[in-house]
Parts: structure tokens; sequence; C-alpha cells
């Protein structure tokens, strides 16, 4: 079978990929369509260390081929999305609502695959750029048979990760104000996902100018447009200045309640930060290199109770927040299909990298198999 394969020094279609069948906790899913996501890619300039040779590819949806003997809420033929997080199940994060924390769901990379005859690595315990693969179960979330699989394959990773870290990290609600660095598939669904829990100053900030739209779209109030001579936290400030008169002091009176870098970058970080009202909390999204430390004021936690905190992968709890967000989705509340800037076959995966890297793209989405 193909699939996109990673050696350790460069990404290539192959043709002798080969996969072994589900165990008894495990299924098997003919992928039909992968989001392309900037995690993959950072395994490919070596942001991410990972064992090679990889299968990679982590968001996507297909339809049960085969499932283990312990498996029983899915089927052979079933829709499913397919998420990353491969929790246990049975420790006391999983047991409490916070499969996130699972010990088990990160640094568990194994080899169900083959390529060329030799054992290779998954990549996020997923591998979806890859007409077959074989997760856990528990990674398998079933969905309506009529919802297009194209735009079902964003929910598993930029979808979750974005109104995640709304609706899941942070207390943000009506009237509530927020800015978000980076309009990308992530930062949409950041956007989206504050619109729906009601703020009222939507804040979104990028670099490239003609995304500005598409943030209005998703539910933005207003556009930052960001460059090196443009001060982002005083333009925030200057929209939303401290209610109270002849307020003396350097710890930034005035400012957003919430404020989300989608990026991954430690100075963007360190500005949602200090863009924030007293009591405020940013929220890190995007992931940079391991070693990447935040350049933050102390004074900005000790004095006026700002909150740093992190977001992985929205902290979601797939089994209730995927099903909540296809219901939010078929009601008119959640936007996906406008998530899908682009289509290209798998085999023009490269294409769909350039295009992501030239700012064309919210989510570019790889046809694996046919539906």
């Amino acid at each position: 079978m193909k699939g996109l394969v990673y050696d350790g020094s460069k990404a290539a279609i192959r043709d002798d990929v080969g996969v072994r069948a589900p165990g008894p906790t495990e299924v098997k899913v003919r992928v039909v369509s992968a989001g392309l996501c900037h995690s993959d890619l950072s395994v490919i300039d070596g942001t991410i260390p990972w064992p090679t040779p990889a299968v990679l590819g982590h968001e996507g949806a297909g339809i049960i081929e085969e499932v283990g003997e312990a498996v029983t809420h899915v089927a052979p033929g079933d829709h499913v999305v397919l998420h990353t997080l491969a929790y246990c199940g049975a420790c006391k994060w999983c047991n409490t609502g916070r499969p996130a924390w699972c010990r088990k769901s990160i640094a568990n990379a194994s080899q169900p695959f083959t390529v060329g005859g030799e054992a290779a690595w998954n990549f996020a315990a997923a591998s979806f750029f890859s007409e077959y693969t074989v997760v856990r179960g528990i990674q398998a979330v079933k969905i309506d048979d009529d919802i297009d699989l194209s735009v079902a394959c964003l929910i598993g990773c930029g979808v979750l990760t974005g109104i995640g870290s709304v609706w899941n990290r942070t207390n943000l609600g009506q009237g509530d104000t927020c800015a978000v660095f980076g309009v990308g598939g992530v930062g949409l669904n950041v956007i989206q996902a504050a619109k729906v829990r009601g703020a009222r100053r939507i804040f979104a900030i990028d670099t490239v100018a003609a995304k500005e739209r598409t943030a209005r779209d998703f539910g933005a109030t207003d556009f930052i447009l960001a460059g090196p001579d443009v001060d982002v936290v005083a333009r925030i400030r200057a929209e939303l200045p401290t209610e109270i008169a002849n307020v003396v002091g350097s710890f930034g009176e005035g400012g957003v309640d919430y404020a989300f870098d989608c990026v991954g970058h430690p100075d963007i970080l360190n500005s949602a930060l200090e863009m924030l009202d007293w009591g405020g909390t940013a929220v890190a999204v995007g992931v940079p290199a391991p070693t990447a430390t935040v350049p933050a004021r102390v004074t900005n936690f000790t004095h006026v109770e700002r909150t740093l905190t992190g977001s992985r992968a929205g902290s979601h709890r797939p089994h209730w927040d995927i099903p909540l967000i296809v219901d939010a989705y078929q009601r008119g509340e959640i936007k996906l299909d406008e998530l899908v800037s682009a289509r290209y076959p798998m085999e023009e995966w490269e294409r769909a990298v350039d295009d992501l890297h030239d700012g064309k793209l919210a989510r570019g989405v790889l046809a694996v198999t046919a539906p």
C-alpha cells in the first residue's frame, strides 16, 4: 500500500508500506482523508525529533476495516474521526475526565508498519498519510455516514486543538475579550470557539493581510496586521484601555481577558502575556522547539495575577468533544467546510506544503483513498 514516509533525510510517497493486523483493543482503518498539519512538517525539518523510518500524518478520518476482539464501540463499515490521544482509559487522569494528562498518551511510538519489509514507526500514535493504519480502538470516534470525511478529518487535530483551547483550558464567556495570534487552521477554531462562548471582542493577529476576511468570517471582530513596525501590545491596549482613571503604575492596565498563541513562538507568547488585563490568561497553543523558553516578567504573575497556561491539543476528551463539535457543526454553530482551503491527491503533498508555507491555506486536505 501507499504511504508518506520520512526516512530521516527526506519524505516521499512509498508503495511498499505494510501494516499489521489489529490487536485485541485496536482497529484497522482505511484512511479516506487526512489534513496537512505543521506538526508533520516539524518532523521533516527536525523541530520534532522522531525515530525513522516513520509513516506521517496525524489528522484523519476514514472507514473501519477490521476491529480487535475487545472493541465494541465501532464495527467494520463505520465512518470515524481519528485522533492522536491514545490514552489508557484506566488511570486516575482518564477516570477524572482528563485523558490528555494520561502518561501513556504521549511518547508512545510503536512500529505497526513496515517499509520495504523493514519495521517502521508510526507518528503521534496515528500515521494517517497511509491507505490503511492500525490504531487503538479508543482513537476512533464514530460519526454519521453523511458527513464528508474530507471535512471531518480536520476535527481530530486542528479543530479539537483550537476549540478545546477555549472550551477546556479557559473560562472565557459572555462579554469577555480575547486576542488570537495566528489565523491558520488552529487559530480560526480558537476564534469560532470564542464566538460561540459569547466573546464581545475577538482580535485576530497575523502577518498576512489576506487572512483578515477569513478571520472575520469565523467571528473575529477586529484584525491587526502584525509586522516589525507594529506594536501589537500597544494596539490592543489602545483598543481596551483601563476603565479606572488616573491609574499610576507599570503593570499594563487594560487589555484583553484572554490571549492565545497559535504560532508557537516565545516572543509571541510573551506579547500575549503583556497584552492581558489584570487577572487575564495567556494560552500556549502552538508548539515551538522543545528547548524554547518564555522571557516573561515575573511581576505579571505576582502583582497582577496573570496566568500562563498550556494546552495540549486542546486538552480534549475525544469521545465527548468530537460528538459535541459534530453536533454544533450540524446545527450551523461551528464552521468546518470553510476550513478546507484546498484538496490534493496524496501524491501532491509537496504542493500542499508549498501552499501552506505561502499562507494560502487554513487547512489543506489530502485524499488518501476513495470515499
